[in-house]
């Protein structure tokens, strides 16, 4: 069992000041989320920090969750007062809804008045939930860096949308210790935490224990297996068996079957997977 996964380099602290100080330039707050855990990626002082702002939750990443559980969260989300978009920021699918969305809170805003400046809005969230996939998907071009690792984006910038909408890019930010341990494994298994400070090998027995509980027939559909196996290490080894990750001597790859899973599950292969669901 992985415990204490804990991540809060400096410049986790600096991007809270940045947030902090510049909150006052911006009209609203978009805030990105992972929408297969939705509430591991929902960073708790995020709310603290925009306190008063309106805020547009970004259900990202949806095509990769389950569709019954983007709608809950939805209906939840804006039960609680925040419009709520699911978006593929990818392909582009839900962009026009941020755009309404936008448009409302900015009449909203504005209602009575005839300001001329661009409205404004800051764009926060944890690491690789997709947020310069957002933000080159609205703004038409490549403005940001992407990668599929956390810690890409290191300062902030402003980016001008097609109507004249401004966007504040921030860094992704996590918190300095994770009370709920399954908060850490959840943004583990999607990437949010830096692969190199993990053991991926025990990291992906975390993952195959949840799956073969929660998900057995994804896991045996897309590994060809016939059954899962009594433990989270005898399944490994039998996916390892089945993909051929196989060395000298008989020895099981566990790294590579490790890598195989992590990767696969996050790109969406074994199956459109929500690792939390909404509760109301």
């Amino acid at each position: 069992m992985i415990d204490n996964i804990n991540w809060y380099p400096g410049h986790m602290k600096k991007t809270r000041e940045l947030i902090s100080e510049n909150l006052r330039l911006v009209d609203a707050a978009v805030e990105i989320i992972d929408a297969r855990i939705p509430v591991s990626s929902r960073n708790p002082i995020i709310d603290q920090l925009t306190a008063g702002k309106p805020r547009i939750i970004i259900l990202n990443k949806s095509d990769l969750a389950d569709d019954d559980a983007n709608h809950e969260w939805m209906k939840k989300f804006t039960e609680e007062g925040h419009r709520t978009v699911m978006m593929n920021s990818m392909t582009g699918e839900g962009s026009s809804k941020f755009l309404s969305a936008a448009a409302a809170i900015k009449n909203e805003r504005h209602e009575g008045s005839r300001s001329d400046r661009p409205f404004r809005v800051m764009v926060a969230g944890v690491p690789n939930v997709g947020k310069s996939s957002f933000i080159n998907r609205m703004t038409g071009k490549k403005s940001t860096q992407v990668g599929n690792r956390p810690g890409v984006t290191r300062g902030k910038q402003w980016l001008t949308l097609k109507n004249g909408m401004q966007l504040l890019d921030t860094p992704g930010i996590l918190w300095p210790k994770f009370e709920d341990n399954r908060v850490g494994l959840h943004l583990a298994f999607c990437g949010s935490i830096k692969d190199e400070i993990m053991d991926m090998p025990e990291l992906a027995l975390e993952l195959i224990a949840v799956l073969a509980d929660e998900w057995p027939e994804l896991l045996k559909q897309r590994y060809k297996l016939d059954t899962i196996g009594e433990t989270p290490l005898e399944t490994m080894e039998m996916i390892a068996y089945a993909r051929g990750f196989i060395m000298s001597g008989k020895r099981t790859d566990y790294e590579r079957t490790a890598r195989t899973v992590l990767d696969e599950f996050r790109s969406g292969k074994i199956g459109a997977i929500t690792l939390e669901r909404a509760v109301r």
